[in-house]
């Protein structure tokens, strides 16, 4: 069998529900401890910053959350061009799981960011330019959820929350560059970046590190959770409509 035959064959609602029934006790698992041990050391291991005081430990919520926010999108988009080219339905299912996920994410980092704002910038909200993508990712988060429970055909919702998902990227992207494309704004520059150039302290750094794990476990758990839970309601409405024909 050849890699990419032996990839495809997870997108079998039945060998999915398989692998995903035997892995995810172990990704809750892994959530549990790095989400644990991140939140509990960054909360109450960590000094005060000098210039932001106990507000700087916002950041093991923000930035975690903020990662994921985006990534969760960008994971819809690859999970739909699936969908577009090998009509695979798990890979449709699995970005209409990630949605909800990915907007209480987003919801989160909107929050805890008026929660840093307030106190550094004076204010709960300002339109910058990354705040304000933000804000559009939410929305298009909430719009593409609102398209798949409007359309009854599943196929066609498939189709037309795919575009949705394209388009809503370029928000996605632009929320995770747009302290690059515009230095005027508000927002801080990033807090770690792959070159080791821009990372907070140390001793910041390695909670932070845990609590981004612990996200990522988070949201791979929820997406094979509620991904299982949107096969099951596919096939209990596949019976009824054989019942009902019957």
């Amino acid at each position: 069998m050849s890699v990419s035959a032996s990839v495809w064959r997870y997108a079998n609602p039945v060998e999915f529900m398989r692998v995903s029934g035997a892995v995810l006790p172990y990704v809750w698992g892994l959530a549990a401890i790095c989400l644990g041990s991140g939140l509990v050391w960054g909360y109450f291991f960590t000094p005060e910053d000098y210039q932001q005081g106990a507000t700087v430990k916002i950041i093991f919520l923000h930035v975690p959350a903020a990662l994921m926010a985006i990534n969760a999108w960008l994971m819809m988009l690859v999970a739909s061009l699936i969908w577009f080219i090998r009509r695979h339905h798990v890979s449709a299912l699995a970005a209409r799981a990630a949605a909800p996920v990915g907007a209480v994410f987003t919801l989160v980092t909107l929050a805890t960011g008026a929660l840093w704002g307030q106190p550094m910038w004076g204010t709960w909200w300002a339109w910058d330019p990354r705040l304000t993508s933000f804000f559009i990712l939410f929305l298009f988060y909430v719009g593409y959820v609102a398209l798949w429970e409007a359309i009854d055909d599943p196929d066609k919702a498939a189709d037309l929350t795919a575009v949705v998902c394209l388009v809503g990227s370029v928000f996605a992207l632009l929320s995770r560059y747009a302290v690059f494309f515009w230095s005027q704004g508000l927002h801080q520059g990033p807090s770690l970046s792959l070159d080791g150039k821009q990372h907070v302290a140390d001793v910041f750094w390695y909670p932070l590190i845990l609590s981004m794990a612990g996200f990522v476990f988070l949201f791979i758990a929820l997406v094979l959770l509620r991904t299982r839970t949107e096969i099951r309601a596919r096939r209990l409405r596949a019976i009824e409509a054989l019942e009902a024909r019957g």
